[in-house]
């Protein structure tokens, strides 16, 4: 952030703080380059039982003469003000940047599953389309993914971008996407829907992609020469015997482009469930175990050390970009809201997806 973006911030914050220092006792206060999120007690003692039931009239009044404008979340007896900056009260401009980078992406899976077909899009660009086979599902697993975030994200009040997808010269045409949390965590519950929403969401799409997909692919005596020898994780071992049954002594799977688009979603699904830092597996943890993430997090990363010494160097490209993202998670508004029971079956199912998706050598 620029800093004469942060003074202005830091001087509005004082000014809200003045506007409400005989209404709200202020507990902590957290801010991005739109908004600022105050939280609070109500000093319900200062007003008679009728203006004390109109005090959030009485804050918007106060803030709308300000030029801010303001929405409420409440926590049992905490209150969030989520305070829109003057600057940026007009409406949200149309995502065109999420819109260009997702076609961006549609091209490029497309021409990377053209290219799984063996066709030549350099001679006749309109082969393109061949890899529709290909981008199609594994579009559909990110889509799904990113959106069970989005979703619920919405559904718990969470302010968040739509999704950027990022397009890229990789054997699948994509770096994956990412959503930008516009706001913090209310609480570990918010915290648990939002970071389980989605690799379940990309989990269940990417299990019925590869059911498909392994219906069409081959079983051959010899892999032809080129190719790539991808790494097994339990649940596509299952799928694999429950859709091909036994393969023989000898002989391999030769993958058709929707089977690899289904094997590239659950690496996917694995990668985000790592117990580590904002990764989806670090809100998992956090919103179970609280501070104790952080432990979780650093055996993680000590185990993926000889991991990618001894099996797949990839594991260390890994390690170096947890080094930078940080090994913690932080913390919610308010940690001390426990989970209930459904939310901790839905935690412990996705780290048991997590299990299930793990490819110790994803590529041989």
């Amino acid at each position: 952030m620029k800093p004469q973006i942060k003074i202005e911030i830091e001087n509005q914050i004082r000014t809200l703080r003045d506007a409400l220092q005989d209404i709200l006792d202020i507990s902590a206060v957290y801010h991005t380059k739109r908004e600022i999120f105050i939280q609070g007690r109500i000093y319900s003692d200062l007003y008679s039982s009728n203006a004390y039931t109109d005090w959030k009239k009485i804050i918007t009044d106060r803030l709308s003469s300000l030029g801010f404008s303001v929405s409420f979340d409440q926590n049992e007896n905490q209150v969030v003000l989520h305070i829109i900056r003057p600057e940026y009260k007009s409406e949200e401009a149309f995502p065109w940047t999420n819109l260009v980078l997702f076609l961006l992406t549609v091209l490029t899976t497309l021409a990377a599953g053209a290219m799984m077909e063996g066709k030549n899009i350099l001679s006749d660009p309109f082969l393109i389309l061949k890899g529709w086979s290909f981008a199609v599902p594994l579009l559909s697993i990110l889509l799904c993914h990113e959106f069970g975030h989005y979703i619920e994200s919405k559904i718990n009040g969470i302010k968040v971008s739509l999704p950027y997808f990022i397009p890229g010269p990789t054997i699948l045409g994509t770096f994956g996407a990412v959503i930008r949390s516009k706001s913090p965590f209310k609480n570990r519950k918010n915290l648990l829907d939002v970071g389980a929403a989605g690799p379940i969401a990309g989990f269940v799409v990417a299990v019925i992609v590869v059911i498909l997909g392994l219906s069409y692919s081959q079983v051959v005596a010899k892999v032809p020469q080129g190719g790539i020898s991808l790494g097994d994780s339990l649940i596509f071992k299952l799928l694999s015997f429950l859709v091909l049954k036994k393969i023989p002594e000898g002989y391999d799977v030769l993958l058709s482009p929707t089977a690899f688009a289904g094997w590239a979603g659950i690496l996917v699904t694995m990668l985000n469930l790592l117990p580590i830092g904002q990764l989806d597996g670090g809100h998992i943890i956090y919103a179970l175990l609280g501070k104790r993430q952080k432990k979780i997090a650093l055996v993680a990363v000590l185990a993926l050390i000889p991991l990618g010494i001894f099996l797949w160097e990839g594991w260390l490209v890994w390690v170096v970009l947890i080094l930078i993202i940080k090994l913690s998670h932080p913390p919610t508004l308010n940690d001390q809201i426990p989970l209930d029971l459904k939310r901790k079956i839905i935690g412990w199912t996705a780290m048991f997806i997590f299990i299930l998706s793990f490819t110790p050598v994803p590529i041989k």
